[in-house]
């Protein structure tokens, strides 16, 4: 007898929820996350098999974890005795002892957190860890990944099977990385979480300015993974910065999608629930930092110079320009230079933004960075140079990949008036929102607002 749609939809939405948790259980037992997500979907189809008929279970999330780790012992007792009659030795599963771990005070020992570091391995290319972290940590299927980065599905499906392959062909451990490890290997987690969130929240291409569903993604695997490190302050930096920027959302489009542009958004739609889990989190990176704060927690901070200010008017510009010295000073990048060069202008004025952002023009990071000439536009337009400030503009729009900021930037073009000099004019651009998140080099094509 076939589920009932509704009984189905049920089903697969408690398998989104608990499959993380379920395929990182398994993994623990076969030691791979391909064969680990095998056996949690083959839990989801006995599930879609029983559950209508005989209700579902109290605990589901217990039930089908109990489900996929039965079939993994099986598989691997399977194995055992192919081997041992291969080998002719004599081995017993239930009594084997478990692989050793190095000792460590700092052992988290959670199968969960094994499969965060394990899908951000750096044998993995960027585009690798990202696809295998929204299909293992974020429940998402190949065809959602696909749609979400405007990809064709086929590319994600082989970035996953090949993601897959690499980590089982050079057997990579499903373990939690100690030490000096430790530290080198989070940092590729968070990029990972942070560049699904910028997708998101700024979309590289396509029509919809806002991509909802990968800013929630993100904030949700950053909310595990700071319950999971909480000693880690970058951690709680990075879960502080997404707090905060969620919190925009509902103010950041018009009814039609139109971007809202920062200083034109009304602060009573932010999200305050979402502000005071920002400002709670960024207080736990602060108080477990032992140092300087990291990248994560300085764009943290920059955006809870944004959340403090009841009006735009009210914005502390001159601290925002310091915080992005210390992040340039930390972390350099164009892309950070400019949003510096942002914070400058509003700080100082027009023209010292305009000479920061002048040194910047020889930067190949930023040579197809449609928000550089837009920044340029800005300031020019504000010195009222008003023919050089258009000709940036033209520019701006010409390599804009989101068709949002491109008529934005077109809009942004048609306001110019046809006079060439003109009185510095009070608006400021719409490059104000672009200085709150800036990016790690890595993630140098993606618009950081």
């Amino acid at each position: 007898m076939e589920p009932q749609p509704t009984a189905a939809h049920a089903i697969e939405t408690v398998f989104r929820l608990e499959s993380p948790r379920v395929i990182a259980g398994v993994a623990r037992i076969v030691r791979d996350v391909g064969i680990a997500e095998e056996l949690a979907q083959d839990a989801l189809v006995a599930a879609l098999e029983r559950w209508p008929r005989d209700g579902v279970p109290d605990n589901p999330g217990a039930w089908l974890m109990a489900t996929a780790r039965h079939r993994a012992v099986d598989l691997v007792r399977r194995r055992e005795t192919y081997a041992r009659k291969l080998a002719e030795i004599g081995r017993d599963l239930g009594t084997a002892p478990p692989p050793e771990e190095p000792a460590d005070p700092d052992d988290i020992d959670d199968d969960l957190l094994r499969l965060v570091f394990t899908a951000c391995h750096p044998a993995l290319s960027p585009e690798a860890r990202t696809a295998l972290t929204l299909r293992l940590l974020g429940g998402l299927s190949t065809a959602e990944i696909a749609r979400a980065f405007l990809v064709p599905e086929p590319t994600i499906a082989q970035r996953i099977v090949r993601a897959k392959r690499t980590l089982a062909t050079r057997n990579v451990a499903f373990e939690v990385p100690y030490g000096p490890d430790r530290a080198a290997r989070l940092g590729s987690v968070l990029d990972v979480i942070y560049l699904i969130f910028n997708e998101g929240y700024a979309a590289t291409a396509g029509e919809d300015l806002l991509r909802p569903g990968l800013c929630e993604d993100a904030l949700r695997l950053a909310r595990v993974l700071s319950a999971l490190m909480p000693g880690e302050p970058e951690v709680h930096g990075l879960a502080s910065l997404l707090e905060f920027q969620a919190s925009r959302t509902a103010a950041r489009t018009g009814a039609d999608g139109t971007p809202v542009l920062l200083k034109d958004q009304d602060r009573r739609r932010w999200d305050r629930l979402l502000l005071a889990r920002g400002v709670r989190a960024l207080a736990r990176a602060d108080a477990t930092a032992s140092g300087a704060p990291g990248p994560y927690a300085l764009q943290a901070a920059i955006a809870a110079c944004h959340a403090h200010a009841a009006t735009y008017e009210e914005t502390d510009w001159r601290a925002i320009a310091t915080l992005y010295g210390l992040l340039a000073a930390r972390s350099p990048s164009p892309v950070v230079e400019l949003n510096r060069a942002v914070a400058v202008s509003m700080a100082d004025g027009p023209a010292a933004g305009l000479s920061l952002v002048d040194a910047l023009a020889a930067a190949p990071a930023l040579r197809d960075y449609h928000l550089l000439p837009s920044v340029r536009g800005d300031l020019l337009a504000r010195l009222g140079r008003t023919a050089e400030a258009r000709a940036e503009f033209v520019r701006a729009a010409a390599l804009a990949r989101n068709e949002r900021d491109r008529d934005l930037l077109e809009e942004r073009l048609r306001s110019l008036p046809e006079q060439s000099e003109l009185p510095e004019l009070p608006e400021q651009s719409e490059q104000s929102e672009q200085s709150e998140l800036p990016e790690l080099p890595e993630q140098s094509e993606q618009s950081e607002c």
